[in-house]
């Protein structure tokens, strides 16, 4: 029988994990599906892996692991998917705002052929208007940058094995999961589903956190922000031409006038259009940096005691050769 794990990154998450485990084990197994929980702790400040631990003692096919610190989501996906077995996998969030209900769907799917079931929101559920418009523009944004349509996408989706040992074999640092599998390519199907309430908890993103993942992430997957500077240097140039000729008609037409405000306002437009280049070239020499350095996505501090050997090795050996 096949093999189904499900992925599902925590931070501060205590209060949710035992239902979570018991909601998906339940779900699972009323459809006959043989399956594994693997739960990230993501640098958790509270009892997150102490829950875990806890519901690993119940049931085996619960495994996890706990960050030494918060290495951020995409760093949790990963870890997630280096500590999978099954011949299929889910990635969704410990809240339950992916339903489960529409897990079954996902596996059928698989079955029948598909490399990669992507979810697709078809209703963002109850989200505050500044979120909802701050959301709708990383994704408009992100779709640009990449070339590929990310509207409505999450990072709820089924991956094959091929897919994972893809996805695991790139040697980049800085990951970008969502838009990772796109760029995989292979067969893909979809499903639709609403976001659900949370239940306990409250969400960990907010307005600022989402844009420092849209720069993060747009500046990793992309250089368009780089064309963009040469664009601003062309915009900055033909602005200046354009008031030089301005200024010398003037003064050969004898009405010329003192210059000192339009000096000013040019200076400040043309230091601004630098300022913004050197920032986004700053992303980009950050992101060099990062990637050169070569240190490891994530650090795990502890795992459950059912983590197989040969996946703890796989994350020491990472280390070590780091």
């Amino acid at each position: 029988m096949s093999l189904l794990s499900i992925v599902l990154p925590a931070y501060n998450e205590e209060q949710n994990i035992a239902n979570t485990s018991k909601v998906l084990g339940e779900l699972l197994e009323q459809h006959g599906i043989d399956y594994e929980l693997v739960f990230i702790s993501d640098g958790s400040k509270d009892g997150t892996f102490e829950r875990i631990k806890e519901e690993s003692a119940k049931n085996p096919r619960v495994r996890g692991a706990e960050f030494s610190r918060n290495f951020g989501k995409e760093a949790g996906i990963f870890a997630g998917l280096e500590l999978t077995t099954g011949d299929a996998v889910i990635v969704m969030d410990c809240d339950l705002q992916h339903p489960p209900e529409v897990i079954p769907q996902m596996w059928e799917k698989w079955q029948q052929g598909a490399e990669i079931v992507e979810g697709i929101k078809a209703d963002r559920g109850k989200e505050s208007l500044g979120y909802k418009l701050s959301a709708g523009l990383f994704y408009k944004i992100m779709s640009k940058l990449i070339k590929m349509d990310m509207n409505a996408s999450s990072d709820f989706k089924l991956l094959d094995r091929k897919v994972v040992q893809v996805l695991l074999e790139l040697p980049e640092r800085n990951t970008f999961f969502r838009a990772l599998t796109f760029w995989a390519g292979f067969r893909t199907e979809t499903v639709e589903y609403e976001v659900q309430e949370r239940k306990y908890g409250q969400s960990k993103w907010s307005f600022w956190s989402l844009m420092k993942y849209a720069i993060t992430n747009a500046t990793s997957f992309s250089t368009l922000p780089l064309q963009l500077v040469t664009i601003m240097g062309g915009v900055s140039i033909l602005f200046s031409v354009i008031l030089a000729i301005q200024t010398l008609v003037r003064y050969l037409m004898g009405t010329a006038v003192e210059g000192f405000t339009t000096v000013i306002l040019l200076i400040l437009i043309i230091g601004g259009f630098i300022m913004l280049s050197l920032g986004v070239i700053g992303h980009y020499i950050a992101r060099i940096y990062e990637e050169v350095k070569g240190r490891p996505k994530y650090i795990i501090s502890h795992v459950t005691e059912n983590v197989p050997g040969t996946a703890v090795g796989s994350w020491k050996r990472e280390h070590r050769e780091s």
